[in-house]
């Protein structure tokens, strides 16, 4: 009998040992896919744990039959996933960001180490996946109108046959400002040719900007600053936009983006086509907007071969051809007197390829390529030129991450080379720049609220030697409302004569560099005060104030010769910016303001008298107002005044105000319609002087200090299709 209750009580403690079962789930950002650590799981059966570094969960214990698990995480909505006991698979749990708590929890690809906006020592403002898709309906073609809306950065448009432009940041030239897509630089020298014209909003996840020094991070031509463009990822959910645009300039843009993603593999595709008629706004018979016909194709392949593991492909093709000039000329009309004409056409392919892996609980490594071919063809009506310029880079680093500090630590090589093709003959040559680098950052969290970091950065160069750029940012919180920014860095830019310049110079005029020319080398510094309160959940205040100073030794400056020769060479003395860049930004419930101030003082020590850059203004102010109405209507007002600018003549240009106004109306969350009209005071530079000199068979253009497009407006139609 005693042998028969124990084998009764042996077989039931086995029954019910087997009716308990594990519930196995790994938890990721249901937008990137990336594992997340420290999720909450709960359930009225069992004791709550949270998520490992690989976002996974295993609890024990639970008995057959249905489950409810309740996740939660920081700045993530909550969710409720019900499950039937026994299941021995393991789940994928996809959290969604909070609407409200986006800005909170974004991270910064250009600090390279993953810290958050706010807490960073290196001060980096970002233009989110909002402004991006609000772009793209206002200016689909490119990101130039948005960038030119922040403080400190000036878009200064060098051409007004092409269009050309280039970013100027804290009154530099735009040579000083590097331009990457991802984290890899291809906008430098020839094929820095219209490089932000031609990179539509739609295709991008967010664009972040550095104001002074990031050559540390990032090598030579980082002197003013930095902008890095954030390609899109793919989701889960499947997504589909598509935008039709029309100006009344003449402009009509169709652009398309789709993306979708799975456990283990995913992709996204970026098609985008724009057609411009040429414009002459102020009827003096040459062109203020050319001839444009421009196609950009961007397919990326994504492959997960594990939870650590990320893998990315991508391809570029850009295929754009601008004509200005005469514009009798432009609609084949072509005479005696009507001769003058400037066609570009270009070509751009780009491979990237991207891996992302995990080795262990702290530490990662990234790996990226890029090979980029820039094709130019100019054709005007008295010389044909074409050449090649070949970009590549590859940089390996590693990531650690504590608690208490990070260290980023890499190897890149970057290079290009410039080659003629068949074509008439011009004074350059063939020539390539080489550079290795390595890197190291080092950021620690020091006692009551206080971030140091430090950084070392030593490039060999093939041609102009060694550099070593060392870096240190110190981030202090005094409470929860004030914080402040202190930074000095290094940094250096190698000559090339055909960086970007404030005015486009004909290429067949620009001489090779002269032997023994030196590279340019900078020291800037930078410190700031911030204040940030929240009265309530719809209300919120941040304002911020920036010092910042830069000088360049040795710099690189372009001379025209009297018989129309460029050439360049280093200046005795350096060039010194200083100033100050304020701005606030206010949300109040459906209201939101934007608002800054920046006061530049830009001088050439090497010249003995006017020693002010040109085209550089000392006072610029700018203003975005917002209101939405029941998320149905949104209603936006934009303005900026660029105060008086030095000419090259020591003579002044007038200050002037910039408006443009935009509605939007919204059909649920698929289908938006948006009207928009720029420079609504229809101010024109040449409302004040006339643009060229000469006469129209040989016109001598003068440099621009204001649109010349005058007032346009604009409707589109954006349907995202694969929004639920």
């Amino acid at each position: 009998m005693k042998n028969w209750i124990s084998s009764l009580f042996l077989i039931i403690s086995t029954i019910a040992a087997s009716a308990q079962t594990p519930f196995k789930a790994i938890i990721k950002d249901k937008a990137t896919g990336q594992p997340l650590s420290g999720v909450s799981v709960s359930s009225p059966s069992a004791k709550g744990t949270v998520s490992n570094d690989s976002g996974q969960v295993i609890i024990n214990g639970l008995a057959a039959g249905k489950h409810t698990f309740h996740f939660s995480h920081v700045g993530y909505d909550p969710l409720d996933h019900d499950i039937t006991l026994p299941d021995t698979s393991m789940h994928i749990i996809l959290l969604t960001a909070a609407g409200a708590a986006l800005e909170e929890v974004t991270v910064i690809a250009s600090t390279r180490n993953n810290q958050r906006i706010e807490n960073s020592p290196m001060k980096v403002e970002v233009l989110g996946k909002e402004e991006m898709d609000e772009e793209n309906t206002i200016k689909p073609g490119n990101i130039a109108s948005i960038l030119g809306d922040i403080s400190g950065i000036q878009i200064q448009q060098s051409s007004a046959i092409s269009g050309n432009a280039n970013v100027r940041i804290q009154g530099l030239d735009g040579r000083y400002t590097q331009i990457l897509r991802d984290g890899m630089p291809l906008f430098d020298g020839f094929s820095g040719g219209f490089g932000i014209l031609q990179v539509p909003p739609l295709d991008l996840k967010q664009v972040e900007l550095i104001k002074g020094s990031a050559s540390t991070l990032y090598g030579g031509g980082a002197i003013g600053g930095l902008i890095n463009l954030i390609s899109k990822r793919p989701r889960y959910e499947q997504e589909g936009i598509v935008t039709i645009n029309q100006t009344t300039l003449k402009e009509s843009n169709i652009n398309t983006y789709i993306s979708k993603r799975n456990k283990n593999a995913g992709y996204t595709f970026f098609g985008g086509y724009t057609h411009q008629r040429a414009v002459d706004v102020n009827s003096d018979g040459i062109s203020d907007v050319p001839d444009l016909d421009a196609l950009i194709l961007h397919p990326r392949f994504f492959f997960y071969p594990g939870s650590r593991t990320t893998i990315a492909l991508g391809y570029t093709g850009t295929f754009e051809t601008r004509n200005g000039g005469d514009m009798q000329v432009i609609r084949g009309n072509k005479d005696n007197v009507h001769q003058y004409f400037e066609k570009n056409k270009t070509g751009r392919h780009t491979t990237d390829l991207l891996i992302e892996h995990q080795l262990g609980k702290d530490l990662n490594f990234n790996l990226k390529a890029s090979v980029s071919s820039f094709d130019r063809n100019i054709t005007t009506n008295t010389h044909f030129f074409k050449g090649n310029q070949l970009n590549y880079f590859t940089e390996a680093s590693f990531l650690i991450s504590k608690e208490q500090y990070s260290c980023v630590a890499g190897v890149n090589i970057v290079g290009d080379r410039f080659k003629k093709l068949a074509s008439d003959p011009i004074l350059l040559n063939n020539f390539d720049n080489n550079t290795f680098g390595i890197f190291t950052q080092f950021t620690a969290n020091l006692p009551a609220n206080t971030i140091l970091e430090a950084g070392l950065r030593a490039d060999h160069h093939t041609r102009y030697g060694n550099f070593a750029l060392p870096r240190l940012a110190l981030f202090h919180r005094f409470n929860e409302q004030f914080a402040t920014r202190l930074g000095a860095g290094f940094g250096y830019k190698t000559p090339n004569p055909l960086a970007v310049q404030n005015v486009d110079y004909a290429i067949e005029n620009i001489a090779p560099l002269p032997d023994g020319i030196k590279a340019e080398k900078s020291v800037g510094y930078n410190a700031e005060i911030n204040y940030k309160k929240e009265f309530n959940e719809h209300t919120s205040l941040f304002i911020n104030h920036a010092f910042f100073l830069t000088q360049i030794n040795d710099p690189v400056i372009a001379t025209e010769q009297t018989n129309g020769q460029v050439i360049f060479s280093n200046a005795g003395k350096h060039i010194i910016t200083k100033g100050f860049d304020t701005y606030v930004q206010l949300k109040a419930g459906e209201w939101e303001l934007y608002a800054g101030y920046t006061f530049t003082i830009a001088e050439r020590k090497y010249l003995p008298d006017n020693q002010f850059m040109p085209l550089t203004p000392k006072n610029r102010m700018a203003f975005v107002v917002v209101y939405e109405l029941e998320d149905a209507w949104r209603f936006g007002l934009e303005g900026s005044y660029t105060g008086p600018q030095y000419r090259d003549n020591d003579s002044k240009t007038p200050g002037y105000m910039f408006m443009a106004g935009m509605v939007e109306r919204k059909f649920g969350k698929t289908i938006s319609i948006v009207l928009n009209c720029e420079n609504l005071l229809d101010y024109r530079q040449s409302r004040h002087e006339a643009l060229y000199t000469g006469t129209i068979t040989n016109p001598s253009f003068k440099p621009l200090w204001a649109p010349i497009d005058g007032r346009v407006a604009n409707l589109s139609v954006r349907w995202n299709w694969g929004r639920k």
